[in-house]
Order: C-alpha cells, then sequence, then structure tokens
C-alpha cells in the first residue's frame, strides 16, 4: 500500500512509497503520476509528463533537483526536504 507524504492539498507534489519499494511522485493539481527508484527519478519523470499536458511545463532539471534538496544521483532514498514536509 502507498503511503502519502501529505494530505488535504490540492497543489504541489506528493511523493508515495509502493509496496516494491518504487517512489512515485504524484502532482495533486492534475492528478499525474510517474515513478522511479528514487524520489528525484519519480519527479523527473512526472516533469516529463507535465511538460507533454497542453498547459505545458518545463522539464526539471539536476540544478532543479538540488535547489530542492534532492540528489540527481542518489542511489537510494533520502528524508523529504523541509519544503515537502
Amino acid at each position: 500500500m502507498a503511503s502519502a507524504t501529505r494530505d488535504d492539498r490540492s497543489e504541489g507534489v506528493v511523493f508515495e512509497r509502493e509496496d516494491d519499494s518504487s517512489i512515485t511522485a504524484r502532482d495533486l493539481e492534475t492528478g499525474l503520476a510517474r515513478g522511479g527508484d528514487t524520489r528525484a527519478e519519480a519527479l523527473s519523470q512526472l516533469a516529463e509528463v507535465l511538460e507533454l499536458e497542453p498547459s505545458g511545463g518545463e522539464p526539471v532539471t539536476d540544478e532543479d533537483l538540488e535547489e530542492m534538496g534532492l540528489d540527481p544521483d542518489a542511489e537510494g532514498d533520502k528524508e523529504l526536504p523541509d519544503f515537502m514536509k
């Protein structure tokens, strides 16, 4: 069973740990979600999907991930950055 990092929000991204230990990043505004082995990978995959949406969007860069407190090269999962708690 997945568990959300936050409840009662209508904007932003939540990360969910799946039963197989993968991470899903879910955009609360659109409901779109993508997964990966790490939060950084899941967020990057989600950004690509959001960019294809009619409303557009911009891809997440390694620099963006670092500014969010995520290591784009991380092999494992770390604690959420403060702004995501």
